[in-house]
């Protein structure tokens, strides 16, 4: 029998093999990723894996898909649920893409287990088309689109069956493990099916995010993505090699305080030959333009009011630049961070801005005095240890940049018209199971670590550690509130972006 996770484990290595082999550039990709890795392992040693043991780093990928309709999200959900994979997280990208059309939303599936995502914690940002919004499509188009996705079949039902099955067993015979990977890896291949030109053009007009979901009878995987300690020493040695970058690393800045959320770039999208059919029924060669190699370098998980400060920080940032135009973002980024992100992970944790888990240190006081209650006090004596709690989700405003900075044009929007309403309750809706917070797990993660702390050392509780919600940091932010009407995971409301 082949467990979940193992199931897991195995799809995403062989999806990096067949994403190697569609997008060579791909494997350049992991090749720089693992010597940057090695590099600071060996520079660095145990505290580069504060965020993550090598083993799980060098493993690690997340992938991404579109998919048209909430059928095919379902399906997915079926897929993923097979590998023990939950939708975690709702965001509206259609919101964050500043200056272009991105007409999806998405959520990721990926474990949510600490056990689990320790195994393997391989995640699929998946992005679903809103055909429904009259900003980007009008009725006309609406309709000749809903009639071609409805059309289409991308999961054949043989994987499906077995989706289910290993969902609900939480295994698979050898054998049918063995089909169900095959099946699995071949529904994101790239086809080869020849594309309609006229109608794919037709999309583009509006988006190019839409023709690449609705222009084409398949879903194939638009990325694949390794995990990078210092993705600042990637992206010089990938432009090094001579790889096309995009213009910016999305997410926070680099600065000399404790890595936080999620910073990602990419090499831009590279034309692939494909087969096109013209008006008159004759196949032609041609090229699309769709699919790049994003990598990422993850950080510490922030609370809801550290996602406050983060959000008022880049407002601040805005300010500046904005009274300030050719100020150098970098630059203005890393002063706004210095002045008011506490510089180490003690002081994070203390102000209640970001998660940590806390275990029983191995050299704590044993000459017979009695722990104290509070937090601080047990961290200052040496009782207990704080670990970073790894941000394993994703960023709306940076999921956009990313799209953004590989399209070859802004597409179309008319801001005239009113926006269809999505929101987390209509994706659990569309996907037939909850749509986790992920703050909500997080908050399980340091709350589960407490509890245990407390039973070991024999005290009712352990208090202090809800901190004083970062009312200090926020100071001097109020009523910044970057970009108006960005709605980012779950239902938080604020920006976070590209800095």
């Amino acid at each position: 029998m082949i467990s979940q996770w193992r199931l897991r484990a195995a799809f995403a290595a062989r999806l990096s093999a067949m994403y190697g082999r569609e997008v060579p550039a791909y494997t350049t990709l992991v090749d720089v990723s693992r010597e940057v890795n090695e590099d600071v392992l060996r520079t660095h040693g145990t505290e580069a894996a504060r965020l993550g043991s090598p083993g799980r780093v060098t493993a690690e990928r997340h992938g991404a898909i579109r998919v048209g309709t909430p059928a095919e999200l379902g399906q997915v959900a079926r897929v993923f649920g097979a590998l023990g994979m939950r939708p975690v997280g709702f965001y509206d990208l259609r919101e964050a893409a500043v200056g272009a059309a991105v007409p999806v939303v998405s959520t990721a599936f990926r474990p949510v287990d600490g056990e689990e995502l320790a195994r393997n914690p391989f995640r699929v940002f998946t992005s679903l088309l809103t055909p429904a919004d009259p900003r980007f499509f009008d009725d006309d188009l609406r309709t000749g689109l809903e009639s071609f996705l409805a059309a289409r079949e991308l999961f054949p039902p043989e994987l499906l069956a077995l989706a289910d099955r290993a969902e609900a067993e939480r295994e698979l015979p050898d054998d049918e493990g063995e089909r169900f990977l095959r099946l699995a890896v071949a529904a994101f291949e790239l086809s080869r099916e020849p594309v309609d030109r006229a109608w794919y053009r037709t999309l583009e007009r509006v988006s190019a995010v839409a023709a690449d979901i609705g222009g084409v009878r398949s879903t194939h995987l638009n990325h694949l993505t390794p995990r990078v300690l210092d993705i600042d020493d990637l992206y010089a040695r990938m432009t090094g090699r001579g790889v096309e970058m995009i213009d910016t690393i999305q997410g926070p800045p680099h600065w000399d305080g404790p890595d936080v959320l999620l910073r990602q770039t990419s090499f831009r999208a590279l034309d692939e030959p494909r087969a096109l059919r013209e008006p008159d029924g004759t196949v032609t060669e041609g090229a699309l333009r769709v699919r790049f190699g994003e990598v990422e370098a993850r950080g510490i998980a922030l609370t809801p009011e550290g996602r406050e400060l983060y959000d008022g920080m880049l407002g601040l940032v805005d300010a500046r630049l904005a009274a300030e135009p050719g100020a150098v973002r970098d630059e203005v980024a890393r002063a706004v961070w210095a002045a008011h992100l506490p510089a180490t992970e003690r002081e994070l944790g203390a102000r209640g801005l970001a998660y940590f888990t806390y275990r029983l240190s191995a050299d704590r006081p044993r000459d017979g005095s009695g722990p104290p209650t509070g937090l601080a006090a047990l961290l200052d004596g040496g009782w207990v240890r704080a670990e970073p709690v790894v941000y394993e989700d994703f960023l709306p405003r940076s999921a956009a940049g990313i799209f953004q900075s590989n399209l070859s044009g802004a597409g179309s929007r008319d801001d005239a018209r009113e926006g269809a309403a999505y929101d987390s309750a209509w994706l659990a809706g569309a996907v037939d199971r909850e749509v986790l917070d992920p703050y909500a797990l997080y908050a399980g993660q340091r709350a589960d670590s407490l509890a245990r702390v407390a039973r070991e050392l024999d005290l009712p509780e352990i208090t202090g550690f809800e901190g004083v919600a970062g009312v200090e940091g926020l100071k001097g932010l109020k009523g910044l509130k970057g970009l108006k009407g960005l709605q980012g995971i779950a239902g938080h409301q604020g920006s976070e972006g590209v800095v």
